[in-house]
């Protein structure tokens, strides 16, 4: 009797398997392997999956606090500096969730969507591997500092429409990674010990790819505004207005900003408010 061919595997459902991991090695692997065999994979482009409960998956380590109740150190102290790279290392295991989170969540939208959030999984996996080994080789390890659940929140928030999930992750939380990475590597060159340099080309790459990560929120959240006959500025303080989506602050990386697909208008908005 001849078997049945297998059924290719489906993206959506690999990328909320990888979500759900906690063990960081997996995630990092599962999240890297999808892009890889992105090609290959099915979409079920039209299903509604339900959300399962512990999204998303992690470790036992770190605790979890508000960012008002996780302690501020200064970098010029060796444990000071582990800490900040720690928080980096947060925020980048917490950019892999996110990333997952948006090829799984969301239906009906084009298969270059899906392929686009699988490619950034497996870049914010490379980031997150990047730094967590530095922070080993200071005899430190992610999970040895408390951190704060700032990303994963706004994710939540705005689980129930991918219009407003591209215009308040992307294009708002990630994008003020485009603006505070000068400074902070302008404050690791002044701490000037190996390790806060190697930090230093670390962000270097980060920043080169987050410019990528936040340009495919802004090419789908204006691909949904055109689709659904909205004006994207205006659009866009609106949502930040009902999702109560942080205050932008200057200075602002304008560059950077214009890099990844922000338009004249609101780099002329930013500018007025810097």
């Amino acid at each position: 009797m001849t078997a049945l061919p297998r059924p290719a595997p489906e993206l959506r459902q690999l990328a909320l398997q990888a979500l759900l991991l906690p063990d960081l090695e997996q995630k990092v692997l599962l999240a890297q392997s999808l892009h890889a065999q992105a090609a290959t994979l099915l979409i079920a482009f039209d299903a509604d999956f339900q959300a399962p409960a512990g999204l998303p998956g992690c470790p036992a380590r770190p605790e979890l606090r508000s960012h008002l109740d996780v302690a501020k150190r200064s970098p010029f102290t060796a444990e000071g500096l582990a800490a900040l790279l720690h928080a980096l290392t947060h925020i980048e295991f917490n950019a892999i969730n996110l990333a997952l989170d948006a090829a799984w969540r969301f239906g009906g939208m084009p298969r270059a969507y899906y392929l686009d959030w699988l490619k950034v999984a497996a870049e914010e996996a490379r980031h997150f591997s990047l730094l967590r080994a530095e922070l080993q080789a200071m005899g430190y390890d992610y999970g040895d500092f408390a951190a704060h659940t700032g990303l994963w929140d706004m994710t939540q928030k705005t689980d129930s429409d991918v219009l407003a999930r591209m215009a308040l992750v992307p294009r708002t939380l990630e994008a003020r990674g485009l603006d505070a990475t000068p400074p902070m590597q302008a404050k690791l060159r002044k701490v000037g010990t190996p390790g806060a340099l190697r930090a230093v080309g670390i962000l270097d790459i980060i920043l080169r790819d987050e410019i990528g990560h936040v340009a495919i929120g802004n090419r789908w959240y204006r691909h949904l505004c055109a689709e659904r006959g909205l004006e994207p500025v205006a659009t866009y303080a609106v949502l930040a207005g009902q999702y109560g989506a942080p205050r932008l602050k200057g200075p602002f990386n304008l560059q950077a900003r214009q890099l990844a697909g922000f338009d004249v208008a609101e780099l002329a908005l930013l500018g007025a408010s810097a």
